[in-house]
């Protein structure tokens, strides 16, 4: 009988153990660099996120204020890039691919209407392509005369 409860009692806490450091794994794993307002040079390649179409992206995060305008800068000679910004339950708030310059470079602008952290994701257009970046987040603000 004695085995029994020793298993009994030891089973259930290895599984919690093991279940403890799995989240602790799963957080350091996933740990997207704050940036705010500082432009960011970074590369997209096949260790980053799978974004389960064919191509990696990476995540970086902001504190945005309820009222901000902003904008969201990505640029890179290697691939067409793809820029999302997502609210803190990852709901897509705005994403572009293009930017009005005619480039393949991305420019995404966005009015917040709630304060939190955002997600800004940098990929590249339908999984094609790897390589250096960069990005900026600015924030708008009015012309006072």
């Amino acid at each position: 009988m004695k085995p029994t409860k020793f298993l009994a009692i030891a089973v259930p806490a290895f599984l919690l153990t093991a279940g403890l450091g799995t989240g602790k794994a799963a957080a350091e794993l996933y740990n997207p660099p704050v940036i705010n307002g500082q432009e960011v040079n970074d590369t997209l390649s096949s260790s980053d996120i799978p974004t389960g179409l064919g191509g990696f992206a990476k995540d970086y995060v902001v504190d945005l204020e309820a009222g901000d305008q902003i904008t969201v800068d990505a640029i890179s000679e290697e691939f067409d890039t793809l820029v999302m910004l997502m609210d803190a339950n990852g709901i897509t708030v705005s994403e572009n691919d293009d930017g009005p310059d005619g480039s393949t470079n991305s420019l995404l602008f966005a009015r917040i209407s709630e304060a939190g952290k955002y997600t800004i994701r940098v990929r590249s257009y339908a999984g094609e392509g790897s390589g250096p970046f960069s990005i900026k987040v600015a924030r708008l603000r009015p012309i006072e005369f």
